[in-house]
């Protein structure tokens, strides 16, 4: 049975990888279990200076999924290259690097932070940043920016370049051919959904920040088809992600034209989340006698 597969030219050892921002880089997980065994650790998003997040509550849970407003807090990549690549070069398995801005000159910066970094795989572009330049409107909802900031980052970074994709847009698919003519090497959807929950006894929303992304298996069958969309539009890998909880879950994200898929909300909820939806995807190739993860790519 083979369960590897290839992202622009960088071959995993099984299609199940974690989403930036729920596994941080590992450290804590790999106290309960060995996570070399994980397709890939994709780390926290990674800005040039450290950054604050938003003030609390930052997460509360809502029916089928969590929302989250966290605001992308962390210490900054001089910190991260000392403090976490050690241990991710250290792993029998892939580094993804999840690199943020909120202006170009933030992305460009951060992305020759990591120009001399060695033992990151690939790069992960998240584009759904606010861009303060554009009056808080993120670089991933127009076409014409993702293709820019694609081009730019594409042109510093040392490793495959993955852009990841906002699913707060009309039409997805245009998004991932902008990425795709910008040079990205792959893409991976879908970021968070735009929510908001309300406490009506105290009548004001309950996150600090007052809206956040919704993840969780009530925007999977959202993710799903927005992977099938993107599938049929380009000819890029595509990293699969939205409400995947189980194997079951997985092969049908792989069915649509993911490659690997991204395991986000399932770490708050279990801890052994990523092992167990590995552990599913074993079983049901054995169930349905399939010999290798990626015949059942795009088969829908």
């Amino acid at each position: 049975m083979n369960l590897a597969v290839n992202i622009a030219g960088v071959e995993l050892k099984n299609p199940v990888i974690t989403a930036s921002g729920t596994f941080n880089s590992g450290k804590e997980y790999a106290k309960l279990f060995d996570v070399s065994r994980l397709g890939a650790i994709t780390c926290k998003g990674v800005s040039h200076q450290a950054w604050p997040g938003n003030p609390p509550p930052r997460t509360v849970e809502t029916y089928g999924g969590m929302l989250n407003a966290v605001g992308l807090q962390n210490p900054g990549a001089a910190a991260f290259i000392a403090d976490d690549m050690p241990f991710l070069r250290s792993l029998d398995t892939r580094a993804i690097v999840n690199l943020c801005g909120k202006t170009e000159e933030e992305y460009m910066a951060v992305a020759r932070d990591f120009a001399e970094v060695d033992g990151v795989d690939l790069y992960e572009l998240n584009i759904s940043c606010p861009n303060i330049e554009a009056g808080g409107m993120a670089m991933g909802t127009d076409p014409k920016q993702t293709t820019r900031i694609t081009r730019m980052i594409k042109d510093i970074v040392n490793a495959p370049l993955i852009v990841k994709l906002s699913p707060n847009v009309t039409n997805i698919a245009e998004i991932a051919k902008a990425a795709e003519a910008g040079g990205a090497d792959g893409v991976s959807l879908i970021n968070t959904i735009l929510g908001m929950k309300i406490d009506i006894h105290k009548r004001k929303p309950i996150l600090g920040n007052t809206k956040g992304g919704l993840s969780g298996p009530a925007i999977k069958p959202v993710a799903v088809r927005m992977v099938y969309e993107c599938a049929q539009a380009v000819k890029l890998p595509i990293i699969g992600m939205g409400g995947v909880m189980t194997g079951e879950d997985a092969i049908e994200f792989i069915m649509a034209g993911a490659t690997a898929v991204a395991v986000g909300m399932a770490n708050f909820h279990n801890p052994l989340a990523t092992l167990e939806i590995l552990d599913g995807i074993v079983a049901y190739m054995e169930r349905y006698d399939v010999k290798d993860i990626n015949d059942l790519r795009g088969i829908v």
